[in-house]
């Protein structure tokens, strides 16, 4: 399951260094250890937004270090998921009219998209 927008995937690809072929598969690889923590991360982050596929958290800065080493993703890898989550966000303030308070809180923490499963 991809938890990320359509359209915050293809513009997180066009800037990627991987190939867009790649991204879709990074992002499946990243939801397949996200998904089972869905509850630990309600728990421990700010919940910005939800819907029926997904939530969106607030996580400390570094978080994304820490889930690129877990999932020994190389940092051209961890960037392009991790730009995918952030293009997330920005679509979701986007349509709701949270844009710029999420851009001004993207400067001192980062991004977290969790699929819902089932």
């Amino acid at each position: 399951m991809n938890p990320i927008d359509g359209n915050a995937l293809l513009l997180a690809a066009a800037k990627a260094s991987v190939g867009p072929q790649l991204l879709p598969d990074l992002v499946e690889h990243v939801q397949a250890d996200l998904g089972p923590r869905l509850e630990d991360y309600r728990r421990r982050y700010e919940l910005v937004a939800e819907d029926d596929e997904a939530c969106v958290f607030f996580v400390e800065a570094g978080h994304w270090d820490d889930l690129r080493d877990r999932l020994d993703l190389d940092r051209r890898e961890g960037d392009a998921v991790e730009r995918a989550h952030t293009e997330h966000l920005r679509r979701v303030g986007s349509v709701n009219d949270r844009r710029d308070e999420f851009e001004t809180a993207l400067d001192i923490r980062e991004v977290v998209v969790v699929g819902k499963e089932g």
